[in-house]
């Protein structure tokens, strides 16, 4: 894994979970006692004075150290959002340096992107990828679990191979309650495509919890290596999955 005083976390595609994830990832950080800073690049399709991606993160997981760059109202890409508002897109490469500053003064920046890996956040074609290699900072993916989701995924992992970046694991961002033959066979080929079991899956509704009942669900949502005690061997078993090959 790349520095891991940085984590950048994008999503297979829009409304998987990034927020929840992010969130879960930053109340197990505050929890061991470290600082934690989250930034937020570019929020789109929200208003000015409305509430954003990150004041999920502050009622999910305590921490209040957030960094929104750029805002657009408009529920686009970041680029298509600055250009239809007529404003400046957000500089990714001053967005570096604040995150680099940052990192000099936090244990963890955890970086939350807008939609996928690939998506524009300017009219120079600027992704959360470029971003991530700029920082040297480890990719979490956020995957759904439902049909749909292995093109999703082995396309957004072959972007990231293809451009050198690090892969800190795959989290399923919302996880039914009640699992289809879909969902449960998507586990061991999500591990598959990683060639790394999941390192996490988190349950459908968790945003929607108080702060101390979503901390249970982050710690035993998240493997160890973000902090939590998530269990992939005994996930599978749970739904008589095989094991990764």
């Amino acid at each position: 894994m790349g520095r891991v005083s940085i984590l950048v976390v994008t999503g297979t595609d829009t409304g998987v979970g990034k927020t929840v994830v992010t969130a879960a990832v930053a109340a197990l950080a505050r929890e061991r006692g470290s600082s934690v800073a989250v930034v937020k690049p570019a929020q789109t399709g929200v208003g000015e004075n409305e509430p954003g991606d990150l004041d999920d993160v502050i009622r999910l997981s305590g921490v209040t150290t957030t960094f929104e760059f750029a805002r657009f109202p408009d529920p686009l890409a970041p680029a298509a959002a600055a250009r239809v508002a007529g404003v400046p897109p957000v500089s990714l490469s001053e967005a570096a340096e604040r995150i680099e500053e940052l990192a000099g003064s936090h244990r963890l920046v955890v970086v939350e992107g807008a939609g996928g890996l690939l998506v524009r956040f300017d009219e120079e074609g600027a992704t959360l990828a470029d971003l991530a290699r700029t920082l040297r900072a480890p990719v979490l993916v956020v995957a759904r679990a439902a049909l749909g989701t292995l093109n999703h995924t082995a396309l957004t992992l072959e972007a990231m191979a293809g451009r050198g970046l690090d892969l800190a694991g795959v989290v399923i961002g919302s996880w039914p309650a009640e699992p289809g033959l879909a969902e449960r066979c998507n586990v061991a080929d999500l591990e598959m495509l990683s060639a790394r079991p999941l390192a996490g899956v988190l349950p459908e509704g968790a945003g929607a919890l108080d702060r101390e009942a979503f901390a249970g669900v982050a710690r035993a949502g998240l493997g160890p290596v973000l902090g939590g005690g998530f269990n992939p061997a005994a996930f599978r078993t749970t739904f008589r999955l095989a094991p990764l090959s």
